[in-house]
C-alpha cells in the first residue's frame, strides 16, 4: 500500500512542522527564560509552576504537530526509492517523536531543580538522575540521526527527490554539529534564547525552507 500525499496537502503539512518547532521553542522558553539570568537550571528552579506545567504540555502539541510536518518529507522524497522514501520519513517521525519526549523529561530536571533551591541542595546532585535520563534518551536518537543524515544528503543531492540541492543548506545536521561553535559567540539573553531553543529553531528553519522549496509544483 503507497500512501498518497498532494502537492497541497504539502503544504499544510510543512507549515504544521514550522509551528511544531515554534511551539515547542515557546516551551523552550517557558522553561529557561528569566530577564537577568543565563543560569538555565537556575532559571528553572525559580521558574513560576504554570510554567514549567505549560512547556510540558508544548511537548505533546509539538510532537503532534511535528509528526504532521513528516509528511512533507514523504511527500518530497516520493520519487525516491520506495525504501529510500520509507527509511528516511521514519527516522524523521521517530525523531521528532523523540523531540517532545526528551522536552517532557526536562519537566523533572525542573522539579528538582525547584526542590533543590527549596530545600538548600545540590542543584547538581539533585538533578543528577533527571539529567542523566535526558542523556540517555539523546544517546538513543544520534544513530537514527546519523542514518537519517546519510540518506537525506545523498539523495538530495543526487536530486532523487523533489527538494532542490539549496535544501541541503537547511538541514539541521552541519547547525548540530556547530552547536558549541554557535554557543561560544553568544552571551547574555541571546545565548538564553539561542541555545535553550536552538534544536527546535533548527526545524523551524528546515520545515520554513522545505514548505518554500516545495511551495511551487
Amino acid at each position: 500500500m503507497t500512501v498518497t500525499i498532494t502537492h497541497k496537502q504539502s503544504r499544510w503539512l510543512g507549515l504544521a512542522g514550522v509551528l511544531g518547532g515554534l511551539t515547542l521553542f515557546a516551551g523552550d522558553m517557558l522553561l529557561y527564560w528569566a530577564a537577568d539570568s543565563t543560569d538555565l537550571k537556575l532559571n528553572m528552579a525559580h521558574a513560576a509552576a504554570w510554567r514549567i506545567l505549560a512547556s510540558g504540555l508544548t511537548a505533546l502539541l509539538a510532537a503532534w504537530l511535528y509528526l504532521a510536518g513528516t509528511g512533507q518529507v514523504y511527500y518530497a522524497f516520493m520519487p525516491a526509492a520506495r525504501w529510500v522514501r520509507l527509511t528516511v520519513t521514519t527516522c524523521f517521525a521517530a525523531i521528532l517523536v523523540a523531540y517532545g519526549v526528551v522536552h517532557g523529561n526536562y519537566i523533572a530536571i525542573a522539579a528538582t531543580a525547584q526542590l533543590a533551591v527549596q530545600h538548600g541542595l545540590d542543584m547538581a546532585a539533585a538533578t543528577n538522575l533527571a539529567v542523566r535520563s535526558n542523556e540517555m534518551l539523546r544517546w538513543v536518537v544520534y544513530p537514527v540521526f546519523g542514518l537519517l543524515s546519510v540518506l537525506f544528503v545523498w539523495h538530495v543531492w543526487q536530486r532523487h527527490t523533489r527538494y532542490p540541492r539549496w535544501m541541503l543548506l537547511f538541514f539541521p545536521l552541519l547547525p548540530f554539529l556547530l552547536q558549541g561553535v554557535v554557543s561560544k559567540l553568544l552571551s547574555g539573553q541571546w545565548w538564553v534564547v539561542v541555545m535553550g531553543g536552538y534544536l527546535n529553531l533548527l526545524l523551524v528553519i528546515f520545515f520554513a525552507a522545505s514548505t518554500i522549496a516545495l511551495w511551487r509544483k
